[in-house]
């Protein structure tokens, strides 16, 4: 089976993307492995129409209206891998199937790498969240936490009183604090420890207190933190360049540096969140189509005058 565009990735970038292409008619095959980066979320926030809705509804509901478009396929199903073959690609699909593609888009996002304390993966996604935009608003005014793993986020505990006044700053003893950057933060009224932790103490999958290496225990009931990120396996296969954080370096129509590949969401920035991601999606989609049609465009001239086709006058 030969696809215009095959999609990796069926959260919000990946879905709107197979929306906007169904739209322009274009044979698309979304390829879902079913392990979302939001999975541990009751509820999706900062998404205009949809604002709380849990993530899974989201996806039921995003399905379901793509099935109004029989030119858009979906399977559940992982992607093995992607290889170049007559100027498109051959998809090798975790059902043991194959598939050709002119187009691969991935919408991928990337693998947290949980901190290794005792306690946090089991309130990763509970009380332990990367974006005070998408659960600040129902956590506001609590005890806060803030995992400072780098200088460069001290400023991130500064950011969160935005949400909360009471604020403790972690830095789990990784790095020397500058003599300015504490007189900030006391200041601005905000705590700091320096001390590692220990481990993190909560009741179904609720926080408590962060206790740290000398055994004291400071009640807190939400921390924000930002795990080490890494790319997919499919993503280092691909050999895709990457920028100095990790991500996968991309154009503003999100191609990337493998010509017929485009990549859209958390995989290509540190900006990540659900409407972030489905509008990258849908950029990427409506540049893809784009190209697609104007390929099939120069093919039917060639074809038809035996010349090859004029070129486009800037801005196309």
């Amino acid at each position: 089976m030969a696809y215009d565009v095959v999609i990796v990735g069926g959260g919000p970038a990946g879905l709107n993307a197979a929306l906007y292409l169904g739209r322009a008619r274009r044979a698309v095959l979304l390829c879902d492995a079913g392990t979302p980066r939001n999975a541990a979320a009751a509820h999706m926030h900062g998404f205009g129409s949809r604002d709380g809705i849990p993530p899974p509804e989201f996806r039921r509901i995003s399905r379901e209206q793509l099935l109004h478009y029989p030119n858009v396929e979906m399977r559940d199903t992982r992607v093995g891998s992607v290889e170049a073959h007559e100027g498109g690609f051959r998809v090798s699909l975790g059902d043991g199937t194959t598939v050709a593609a002119r187009r691969i888009l991935l919408a991928v996002g990337m693998v947290d790498v949980m901190m290794e304390i005792p306690g946090y993966r089991g309130l990763w996604g509970t009380s332990i969240f990367q974006c005070p935009f998408c659960h600040g608003w129902e956590a506001q005014d609590q005890a806060f936490g803030v995992l400072a793993t780098e200088p460069a986020f001290l400023d991130y505990g500064v950011v969160i009183q935005g949400w909360s006044r009471d604020v403790t700053v972690f830095t789990h003893g990784t790095f020397a604090v500058p003599p300015e950057q504490r007189e900030r933060l006391h200041h601005l009224g905000i705590g700091l420890e320096e001390r590692r932790i220990r481990a993190l103490h909560g009741t179904d999958g609720r926080l408590e207190a962060v206790e740290l290496e000398d055994g004291t225990r400071l009640p807190r009931r939400i921390l924000f933190s930002a795990p080490p990120q890494r790319q997919p396996a499919l993503v280092t296969q691909l050999g895709l360049a990457l920028d100095e954080l990790g991500f996968v370096k991309v154009t503003p129509m999100g191609e990337t540096s493998v010509q017929g590949i485009c990549a859209a969401g958390d995989m290509t920035t540190r900006m990540q969140g659900a409407l972030m991601a489905a509008s990258a999606g849908g950029i990427a989609a409506a540049m893809m189509t784009h190209g697609l049609i104007l390929e099939d465009a120069n093919r039917r001239y060639t074809a038809a005058t035996g010349k090859p086709p004029p070129v486009m006058t800037k801005g196309h």
